[in-house]
């Protein structure tokens, strides 16, 4: 089976991880502030917080915000359902707003219609690696004294009108699992120019402790001394990880090329099948293509889906709407809310997209979804 996406590892990646392994750190020591550095440097940001998961940086994000009961976070359904729940865990009412029909991205006009008084986090989502429409939704959160989170799980690498993303928005929040554009295995990170957040985020993912004696309640204790001001919880990524990512790191502009030459190859030979849409980019966008999110007709999606696997083509589907979890049906969000991101992912396969494919790859894929919509 041809899988939708899978790591790639060389022996730089298994040096750098023996290397780590043979340290004096195995966490919390200089790996970590080495990948966190090339990080922030890679997107221009001024800080980089590292962390065990995507979803932790996102954790970590609706954290340094201050996001809590009675705050609204408006967002995309067209998303893994971590975008959502990492702030419905502190209590925030999670607004679901539509997406643009091409990208697949927070519509900003949507957005917009959703926003309240108690808007606290407009957080956007680079569906596929196609970068959101960023000033556009800052400016949205600015006007309303939100902050404007990019949840760029899919998008390391990508750009937007010159920029890489990373230096778009308030927050941005990466994953680094296996299948996303670079990998430390499990693991993620946020980024932020502004130091109030980066400090409040650094100090969530470790337990909240304060070790500056100019801010301990109890600073004479002893040289020992840490205190808890606010709780937190442990998401440090350790060096291993760190090392691995910092590998990683040297060949993303390779990955990056290889997954546009993919897209590109897809893209000349899909484009004419009847009913089927191929993936969009606006003007201004450089995606790094995490997915390729092919789009067939809906009522012989299944059908499609299924004939591909038969075919050993692992095709995967992106996203069920984050509102139709039943965690949140049961918190009384009704299907039909979000029309155009419910007709994205009734149409939606996610066909094979890494680095690591061969041409001969590419051309099997492709014969096999000639085939399953000629026939399904």
């Amino acid at each position: 089976m041809l899988p939708y996406g899978r790591q790639s590892i060389n022996d730089d990646d298994v040096a750098a991880v023996t290397r780590a392994l043979g340290s004096d750190w195995l966490t919390t020591g200089p790996e970590v502030d080495r990948f966190e550095e090339s990080i922030a440097e890679r997107t221009n940001a001024a800080h980089a917080v590292s962390a065990t998961s995507g979803t932790a940086a996102l954790h970590l994000a609706y954290a340094a915000a201050g996001v809590g009961p009675g705050d609204e976070v408006v967002t995309t359904p067209l998303t893994f359902v971590a975008t959502a729940a990492t702030a419905a865990v502190f209590g925030a009412k999670i607004v679901f707003a539509d997406v643009d029909p091409k990208t697949g991205n927070l519509d900003p006009a949507a957005a917009e219609a959703a926003v309240t008084p108690n808007t606290k986090v407009i957080a956007g989502v680079d569906y596929a690696g196609v970068p959101v429409e960023a000033d556009a939704l800052r400016a949205l959160a600015e006007k309303n004294d939100a902050l404007f989170l990019e949840d760029a799980a899919h998008s390391i690498g990508s750009r937007r009108n010159g920029k890489p993303v990373g230096s778009l928005a308030h927050m941005t929040s990466f994953s680094f699992f296996p299948t996303k554009n670079l990998t430390t295995a499990e693991g993620g990170a946020l980024v932020t120019d502004n130091e109030e957040l980066a400090t409040r985020a650094r100090r969530f993912k470790n337990h909240g402790l304060v070790r500056d004696k100019e801010l301990q309640r109890y600073p004479d204790e002893g040289p020992w001394h840490q205190e808890v001001h606010s709780f937190g919880i442990n998401y440090r990524l350790p060096d291993v990880l760190c090392a691995l990512g910092s590998s990683q790191l040297q060949r993303l502009e390779s990955f990056v090329a290889r997954r546009a030459e993919i897209k590109r190859i897809y893209d000349e030979a899909l484009a004419n099948l009847d009913g089927v849409d191929i993936p969009f980019a606006p003007e201004g966008a450089e995606p790094a293509w995490h997915l390729y999110p092919l789009r067939v007709p809906a009522e012989r999606r299944r059908a499609i889906f299924e004939s591909l696997r038969e075919q050993g083509i692992g095709v995967q589907v992106n996203y069920i709407p984050a509102y139709w979890h039943p965690v949140f049906e049961d918190l009384g969000y009704k299907r039909g809310m979000c029309p155009v991101a419910e007709d994205f992912y009734r149409r939606e396969i996610s066909l094979p997209m890494f680095p690591g494919l061969t041409d001969a790859d590419v051309e099997r894929v492709i014969k096999a979804v000639r085939k399953a919509v000629a026939t399904a």
